[in-house]
This record gives structure tokens, C-alpha cells and sequence, in this order.
């Protein structure tokens, strides 16, 4: 008979084939790429996770500037590995270099789907695992009391469950979009598999190394799917008889590999979480929980609320979770424990302080339930119990049918549920109702119908929620193209401009993503990210930067000032089709690049006797960094002619023009949309004014550029400025020349980690600063960068390692004692059935018995 092994192995295949095949299929349907001509990338998706793919298969090719620790193409240079930590270190996010770069898109898919698949696999497994006792239970029942026949809950029911878990409301509806976010799904069934392994005093090493792994992936669901993992062990060592001792050092070895796992992530984590602390602080938002009406319409498929639970449960699973506390195989105890697990988890979805401790004491931007998938997890798993011993019998399946009708009921007086939700709801529920009645019958010809209704009920439910939520995305969620034709056209143009480190070349203000420079190349200010750091957004909006998401997403400042300062000496600007009314966020058009003479990276200040500091007025703030005076104030409500007329109304929504010059749009909205400063072409008549379309706003301020006086300035800077720059991808070195005193300004911000000489770097307005020789001796500059927590991550990562290597070397001495003496290798609960795991392995099909009806 086939091994409990080849039995797992068929379970994972069978949930990762069927979860591959539920969400394509409602993809298609919704007509979403790559099967139509909807893009799925919505929100962050577009905004942040393609480009940072895109970046990372510049990396993996040898492309792009910057490396692992810096990253020169985002925010004027900033720190990269918080973000690789945060977006990129999964496994899975290296197949994107397989694929073309102008198919990154495809990539970010594949990889999603993968990542999903991989979750029902690993919960299959992980079923099939804690099956073990249920079936070593069962082979000790006697026959002595009423007559009873054997029944199977086969390896396709472990690989229906798992494809379940994958498919859950939060996979498909939230996570699909935020592929990170995934990896904690893969993550909580691993790290419930590291629990057993705990329990069992087994594979001491490689528990550790999953544990580093999924903190490594992601470590913010990592975090969740922890919580979670302790939560079953607690139940699981609950559940079996034994001494307190020995499940305090189950315990104990338990926390051990958490910990242990955990340092072996340090040299990512470390970084990630200072990158968090030196980022701009973004939204605060306050916990609010959803009405329980609402939750209960989310339970069912097919329906969509950003800002609730998406519980959502299919196939089988929410029928057999609900029937396990009237299961009577299942015994009590474990019936209780299993109910009131998930039902707890349950209620700290909607308590404050519980909300706080599953997201890392920190309300988070944005969807406000990210743990669900704990929840979905938990059902499935108590799913799995009430098949481990056995399928349900008819009194079970009433009660666990009664028991979803009520809670149809509750959730069809919600505005979320529609006729289709209940539709889907009702014909899953009776499929898996006829499933489990039909499987019990002697027959396998019925065991095949039972599968099918089983796995039909849940592809068709999972396949209609995937395609309802891609709908319902784009309807409310701003999106953004796949690659196409205006892609390689604005990339081409970047490449073709492009000479970095002579000069930087901007992508341009009218942008596809927030992150264009990262998706189409070049050196800009635009960056958005979770770690955007603070004295970036500071910095550039101090000079007029305008801003979206609070101020984590900086935006290109087309300014020739703020160009000269930062090295910009090419910038992409796309003309508007003539029917426009203004220039679109996403507006396209034909690439222009437009040249302008800059100074070089590294320029030189002459000496002040106090440190210069930023004002109220962005106009003056750029002339203070320049260190000339550009800019004149209009007479009488007038630039003089020939004069560059540039706009500050941060906070307007709207259009602006000069005299009847083409209107420029504004999008201010604060504080989530800043509105930068923005030119409104040069005044060609005396006496022309700005005018709004609608109420003028209070708080504006309008300046008047002298190009020739910007000319001089630049002249100056360059003449004073290094005659030589190289640039790695950890650090700068400049040659200055002969007699440079004053201060040495790096044309990056001054984020954290930045080092010269020895010593932490100055900051001169916000930007790299190095002092100077008084005597004019400093010939050059030497600045490197390392991320905060990279060095005390790595040193930590380090010690972590060699307790693993001496657990390792001790582990590999007790098998070699057990090996010449086997009975010293027999702890309790170790093949004498005392103890916490009952060793010996389970056939394919796992056994039970009941009493014959």
C-alpha cells in the first residue's frame, strides 16, 4: 500500500493543480490580464510591486543603478534593502528574471498564482501531517462493543481542503493584488508543520531554517502566521495526555526555533524594520470594526468590501468546520478545542487591542483585517480534524447545515451580499452536502461523484469570487496599464539620454506608476514606498514636491531650479494629445527628452557662518540650496515678459493658467495629495495674470524664474564642482579641485547609513554634506552607504548560525547513539504511545472506524 508520503505528495499536487485552476478560470472570465484586456494591476499592485520586480530583474541581469544596499535610480538615491526585504525576498520573486523585462507583468501573475498554489500544497501536507494521531487512534479502537465498518477520508479530501485554504476570501481578494503578502499564506501551514516537528522532537535544523524563510519572505504576515502556528501547537499539546513538564518543554523547544529561526533572519529583518523607523510617518488611521452582519456576508463568495473581512471560505470546508462540534467520531475535547481556537480568532478580528497584537501593535494603512488569513487557516484546519476521523455522519452534516443557513440568513439582510453571492453560497452548500452524503456509499464509482461536486463546488465558487473581485477592483481602486507600446517608448527614450553619473535623467512628471523611474529607468525623485524615508519627502517638499499618499509617494518636481541642484540634465516630458483639456496623471503621448547643463554630483559651498536653514516659501528654499537668487515676485500681479511664471498652491484641485495660455492641472487634496510647483509657461504680454478655475485658493504663492541668472549659477557650481565622480553601488567618490574649502554637497538626501571619512556624513539642507579643510587640503570625498541594522543583523544572523551548526552537530550525535543503542532514542511519546506523537506510518487512505449505522 502506498506511503503516507506519496499520499502527501498527491494531496499537495492535487490542491496546488486545482488552485491554479480555479483563479485562471475566474481571471478569464473577468476578462483580466493576461487572459483580456483589463489590467489587473491595481493600486500598490501597478503603483509599487511591478516596478520593484522590474528592479529586481535589473538586478538579477546586471542592469540598473545601484545594487542590494543603494539604490540610485529612486528618491534622488536611497537605501534599497528595506524594500528588498519588504517586497522581494521571497523565493518566488527570482523567477521573475525567466521572463523578458517588458513582460514583467506576466511575471508578477505567474509568480502570484505560484505563490497561492504553493499555499494549498503546503496546507495539504500539513493535513495529511497532523492526521497521524486521528489514524493511530482509530487502529486501537476494538470491535467488542456494536459492529462497525471502516471508512476512508482519501488524499483528494487533504488536496480539496488544502486548494480551500489557497482560495480563501483574503487569498483571492486582498492578497492577489499584495503578492507579498502571500508568502504568509505559504507560511502558516509551514510553520504548523514546524510545530509538529516540535511536538515530535524531529528535523531540530530544518525547522529553524522554515522559520528563517518565511521571515525572510515577508516578515509582516510571517509575524501573523507565528501567532497563528503558536495558537495550534497550544491546542495540539492541550489535546494530548501527558505530563506538564513535557509540554513545557515542547514549549520551550518550540520558542527556541521561533527565536532561533528568527535571528537566521536578522541581516534582512534588522534593515527592514529601521527602514520603517526612518520612514515618512504616512497615514494614522484608528481601528474600527465591521458590523457582524458584515462579516457574515463576507463569509459568502462573490462579494467585495475594502474595508471588512473577506472570510470567505469554499468548497467543503465551512460545511465541515461548522460540523465538527456535532461530529460524535471526533472526540470532545478536541472537538471544544478546535471550535473555540477559531471562534477566539474570530472575535479578535474585531477587539482593539487583539486587532494591535496581529498587526505588530500598528493600525495599518489601508486594509484593516490582514490577518484573516490565520482565520481561513484555522477553519480549514478544524475542517481537516472532523475528516480525520472519518466522514461525517448525517447528524453532523444537519447540524453544520443548519448552522451556514443561519448564517446565510444574518448575511442576506447585509448590503454587501447580492442575489449572486446568495446563489453561489446556496449551490456550494449543497454540493458539499450531496458530496459528503454521496462518498459514504459502498461504491467508488460514488467516491468519484463525491470528489467532483466537491472539487466542482469550490473551483466554481473560488472562480466566480476571483473574477467578481477583479471587476470590483478596477470600479474602485485606481489601476495602471500593463506594458505596452507607450512603455517601450518612454523607455527607449530614457535609455537613449541616459548618462548617469555625468547627469541624471528623470522619466518625467507625467507618470505611468509612482515608481516610473524604477519601472522605465533614469535617476528621479519619484519613489514610493512603505519606507520612503522622512527626510526625502521633507527635503523635496520643502523645494515644492508635490505628493500622494500623505507623502509616501514623492513625485517628480519638474523645476529647472530643483534639476540643476539634483544633477537632472535630461528630462522625459510627454506631450498631451491636443484634445486635452490638462496634462493626466497617466496621460500619454509622445516622449520628449529635454537637456539642460547641470553641475556635477558633487558640488562645492563656500563657507557660512551659520547652517542655512529651510523657510515657508519653496521659491526661496530652492534659491538657498542653489545658493543664488533666481527668482523675482510679479509687479502688479505680473511676471515681467520673458520670464518662466511658476505656481505654488499646494493645497488646490483644479486647473490654472496664464493669461489664456493652455490650463495646467493642480492636485492638491490635503493632507493625502500634495500639489507641487508647477510652471505655467512663460509670460509673452505684459500684464498677463494666473487665473483658476474655481475659487481662488488662499494659500499660493507666484514666482518669477530669471533663466539667465539660473545660467550664471550653474556656471558657478560647475566651475567650483568635482572634476571627477564615480558612483557604486555603495558609496560615491569625488575629486575636487585644488583649494576647495566650505562644504562638499552630494547631490542625494541624507538618509541614514550615509558615512564619510569614517564618520556618520553631514547633512546640508537635507542633502550629503562632507566638511572641508579650512586650509583647502581636501583634494576628494569618499562617502559610503550601509543601511542601518545591516551590521548588528548580520552580527546577529552570525551567532544565530552557529547555535544552528551546534544543534546541527548535537543532533547528528544523539541519531549516531540511537543508531547503536535503539532504545536510548525512545524518549516519552516516542513508539511507546505515552507520550505527545504516536510514531508509525499512516497508509494513502486514512483509516477510521464508526459505528454502522
Amino acid at each position: 500500500m502506498p506511503t503516507l508520503e506519496s499520499a502527501r505528495g498527491r494531496a499537495a499536487a492535487f490542491a496546488g493543480l486545482i488552485t491554479v485552476i480555479a483563479v485562471c478560470s475566474g481571471d478569464a472570465v473577468a476578462r483580466s490580464f493576461p487572459f483580456g484586456s483589463e489590467t489587473r494591476s491595481v493600486n500598490d499592485l501597478g503603483n509599487q510591486f511591478v516596478p520593484f520586480h522590474a528592479k529586481l530583474w535589473d538586478l538579477l541581469h546586471g542592469r540598473g543603478d545601484g545594487g542590494p544596499l543603494l539604490n540610485w535610480q529612486s528618491g534622488y538615491g536611497t537605501s534599497f534593502l528595506p524594500d528588498l526585504g519588504t517586497y522581494l525576498t521571497s523565493p518566488f520573486a527570482l523567477l521573475v528574471g525567466l521572463f523578458p523585462r517588458d513582460r514583467i507583468d506576466l511575471a508578477v501573475y505567474v509568480i502570484t498564482v505560484l505563490k497561492m498554489a504553493a499555499a494549498g500544497a503546503a496546507m495539504a501536507w500539513l493535513l495529511l501531517s497532523m492526521a497521524k494521531d486521528a489514524t493511530a487512534k482509530n487502529a486501537m479502537v476494538k470491535n467488542a462493543t456494536a459492529p462497525r465498518r471502516p471508512t476512508t477520508a482519501p488524499w483528494w479530501a487533504a488536496g480539496a481542503l488544502g486548494a480551500t485554504y489557497a482560495l480563501c476570501g483574503w487569498s483571492v481578494i486582498e492578497a492577489s493584488y499584495n503578492p507579498m503578502w502571500l508568502d504568509g499564506l505559504i507560511a502558516f501551514p509551514l510553520l504548523c508543520l514546524v510545530g509538529e516537528w516540535v511536538r515530535a522532537g524531529r528535523r531540530p535544523v530544518l525547522g529553524p531554517l522554515v522559520v528563517a524563510l518565511a521571515w525572510v519572505a515577508n516578515f509582516y504576515t510571517a509575524y501573523m502566521a507565528t501567532l497563528g502556528a503558536v495558537l495550534v501547537l497550544v491546542v495540539r499539546l492541550l489535546l494530548h495526555e501527558g505530563v506538564p513538564r513535557e509540554r513545557l518543554r515542547v514549549l520551550v523547544r518550540g520558542a527556541v526555533t521561533v527565536l532561533l529561526g528568527i535571528g537566521l533572519a536578522a541581516p534582512v529583518l534588522l534593515p527592514v524594520v529601521m527602514g520603517t523607523r526612518h520612514a515618512y510617518p504616512g497615514w494614522t488611521t484608528q481601528f474600527k470594526a465591521a458590523g457582524w452582519s458584515e462579516v457574515f456576508a463576507r463569509t459568502l463568495p462573490a462579494t467585495y468590501d475594502f474595508f471588512t473581512p473577506a472570510v470567505f471560505l469554499g468548497g467543503g470546508a465551512l460545511l465541515l468546520a461548522a460540523a465538527l462540534p456535532f461530529n460524535r467520531a471526533v472526540p470532545g475535547r478536541e472537538r471544544a478545542a478546535w471550535a473555540g481556537l477559531a471562534g477566539a480568532v474570530a472575535l479578535s478580528l474585531q477587539w482593539g487591542p487583539t486587532h494591535l497584537v496581529w498587526h505588530a501593535f500598528a493600525t495599518p494603512n489601508g486594509s484593516p483585517f490582514r490577518q484573516t488569513f490565520v482565520l481561513s487557516g484555522l477553519l480549514v484546519i478544524a475542517a481537516g480534524r472532523c475528516l480525520a476521523y472519518g466522514w461525517p455522519g448525517r447528524r453532523a452534516l444537519l447540524g453544520g447545515s443548519g448552522v451556514l443557513v443561519a448564517l446565510g440568513l444574518v448575511a442576506a439582510t447585509d448590503a454587501l451580499t447580492g442575489r449572486r453571492a446568495l446563489a453561489l453560497f446556496a449551490c456550494g452548500l449543497a454540493a458539499a452536502v450531496a458530496a459528503l452524503l454521496v462518498v459514504r456509499l459502498p461504491r467508488r464509482r460514488y467516491a468519484a461523484l463525491a470528489a467532483l461536486l466537491l472539487v466542482g463546488g469550490l473551483v466554481g465558487q473560488a472562480a466566480a469570487t476571483t473574477a467578481y473581485a477583479d471587476r470590483a477592483r478596477l470600479d474602485r481602486l485606481d489601476h495602471y496599464p500593463a506594458w505596452d507600446r507607450a512603455h517601450d517608448e518612454r523607455a527607449d527614450a530614457v535609455a537613449r539620454a541616459d548618462g548617469w553619473p555625468n547627469y541624471r535623467t528623470d522619466p518625467g512628471r507625467t507618470q505611468i506608476t509612482a515608481n516610473d523611474p524604477l519601472l522605465l529607468g533614469g535617476q528621479g525623485s519619484s519613489y514610493y514606498s512603505s519606507h520612503t524615508p522622512e527626510v526625502l519627502t521633507r527635503t523635496l517638499g520643502a523645494l515644492g514636491a508635490g505628493w500622494t499618499s500623505n507623502g509616501r509617494a514623492v513625485q517628480s518636481l519638474d523645476n529647472p531650479v530643483v534639476d540643476a541642484v539634483f544633477t537632472v540634465g535630461a528630462r522625459l516630458r510627454t506631450e498631451e494629445p491636443q484634445e486635452s483639456d490638462g496634462p493626466s496623471e497617466m496621460g500619454g503621448g509622445s516622449p520628449k527628452v529635454i537637456r539642460a547643463d547641470v553641475p556635477p554630483l558633487v558640488t562645492v559651498r563656500p563657507p557660512e557662518r551659520t547652517a542655512p536653514r529651510y523657510g515657508a516659501s519653496p521659491f526661496r528654499n530652492q534659491e538657498l540650496l542653489l545658493g543664488s537668487r533666481v527668482y523675482s515676485s510679479p509687479v502688479a500681479g505680473a511676471c515681467p515678459v520673458g520670464r518662466e511664471v511658476f505656481l505654488w498652491a499646494p493645497d488646490y484641485y483644479g486647473t490654472a493658467r496664464l493669461g489664456d495660455a493652455r490650463p495646467v492641472e493642480l492636485r492638491g487634496d490635503k493632507p493625502r495629495w500634495r500639489a507641487a510647483v508647477t510652471s505655467l509657461g512663460v509670460a509673452e504680454r505684459a500684464g498677463e495674470r494666473v487665473t483658476f478655475d474655481r475659487k481662488a485658493p488662499r494659500a499660493r504663492t507666484v514666482a518669477c524664474l530669471d533663466r539667465t541668472r539660473l545660467s550664471a549659477a550653474v556656471g558657478r557650481m560647475t566651475r567650483t564642482g568635482a572634476v571627477s565622480v564615480r558612483v557604486s553601488d555603495h558609496g560615491v567618490r569625488a575629486q575636487l579641485p585644488p583649494g576647495s574649502t566650505g562644504t562638499a554637497v552630494i547631490a542625494a538626501p541624507r538618509v541614514a547609513g550615509w558615512s564619510c571619512a569614517g564618520r556618520p556624513a553631514d547633512s546640508y539642507l537635507g542633502l550629503v554634506a562632507v566638511p572641508l579643510d579650512p586650509d583647502g587640503t581636501t583634494t576628494s570625498v569618499d562617502c559610503s552607504f550601509r543601511p542601518p541594522g545591516l551590521r548588528s543583523g548580520a552580527a546577529l544572523g552570525a551567532v544565530s548560525l552557529l547555535v544552528l551548526a551546534g544543534v546541527a552537530a548535537l543532533s547528528v550525535r544523539r541519531r549516531r547513539r540511537e543508531g547503536m543503542d535503539p532504545a536510548a532514542g525512545q524518549g516519552p511519546g516516542q513508539d511507546r504511545g505515552q507520550g505527545l506523537h504516536v510514531a508509525g506510518a499512516a497508509p494513502e487512505l486514512l483509516p477510521t472506524v464508526e459505528p454502522a449505522p
